[in-house]
């Protein structure tokens, strides 16, 4: 069975993007599965790390992006077509990876931001529907989906969490970015009420751009971990995704001749490749297909 998994933070640069990216990498590479990335996000990180630039601006032109979706169910129109819009051989290890595809953003979305709540006025259907409508033939070509979402709860989101079966927190270790994660629960809670074919849950919170010398750190993850044993959270992974230099070389698309893993997230003292490897295991203990 496919698993769907939304990766969620209000907070905007606690490395949400790059666990995304990375984890979809990972699975791909080391562990054979058949990978979807959906990029919710208006900022189109993912999109981006994944297919580059020039690829994504062509394909924007053309309609042949997440924006032109929703645009068509605001204005009654008909120019997304799903099979031209799923890019295939996406990532820029090995020229692409075969089993690896994405569904791209675009930056557009912030124009038809606040339009979306007419969605049900032209199209007949709830706004939170628009993306399962369109992918729900589409998902069961994949072992894993993950959607990297704005840092938002708003319809955009919910279109992500209506075909999930799980969402991840990604933080930093620190008040600032752990300060939203109730109101993420009890919005996600609120949503399962009005949810069709069972509930989104909670996988867990990783800690991203960890340093393992500062206090705070430190600190929060154990105001966390006692969260779990309170049953507040059902779970805090145990890999920690340190802050490398190399996270974000790791991201920029337009880097030939990269062949391996290790290549891409390695060569630094961080060990940032061993940190995704970590990631990707551990979470392929807790949802299996």
């Amino acid at each position: 069975m496919t698993q769907v998994i939304s990766i969620i933070n209000l907070k905007g640069g606690v490395g949400k993007t790059t666990i995304t990216v990375a984890v979809a990498e990972f699975l791909a590479v080391e562990h054979q599965k058949r990978v979807l990335v959906i990029d919710l996000d208006p900022q189109t990180n993912s999109t981006v790390a994944l297919i580059g630039e020039e690829e994504w601006a062509k394909r924007n032109q053309n309609s042949q992006t997440l924006h032109a979706l929703f645009k068509d169910h605001i204005d009654d129109t008909y120019t997304f077509e799903m099979e031209k819009s799923i890019v295939r051989k996406a990532s820029n290890l090995r020229g692409g990876l075969e089993n690896l595809h994405v569904l791209p953003s675009s930056l557009d979305f912030v124009k038809i931001q606040d339009r979306l709540i007419n969605i049900w006025q032209t199209a007949l259907i709830r706004p939170y529907d628009v993306l399962k409508n369109a992918v729900k033939s589409h998902l069961d070509d994949y072992d894993y989906v993950l959607i990297d979402c704005p840092p938002n709860l708003g319809i955009v989101t919910q279109n992500g969490l209506n075909i999930s079966h799980w969402y991840l927190i990604p933080t930093i270790p620190d008040h600032l970015s752990t300060y939203g994660i109730p109101q993420i629960i009890s919005s996600v809670k609120n949503f399962n009420r009005k949810k069709e074919g069972g509930e989104v849950k909670l996988l867990g919170v990783v800690a991203s751009l960890y340093r393992s010398s500062v206090n705070r750190h430190n600190n929060t993850l154990d105001r966390l971990a006692a969260k779990v044993q309170s049953g507040e959270l059902p779970r805090l992974f145990e890999t920690r995704v340190p802050l490398a230099s190399k996270a974000a070389d790791a991201t920029y698309y337009d880097v030939n001749g990269i062949n391996t893993l290790k290549q891409k997230y390695g060569n630094s003292t961080e060990n940032l490749y061993g940190s995704f490897q970590s990631l990707t295991e551990e979470l392929l203990t807790y949802v299996q297909i």
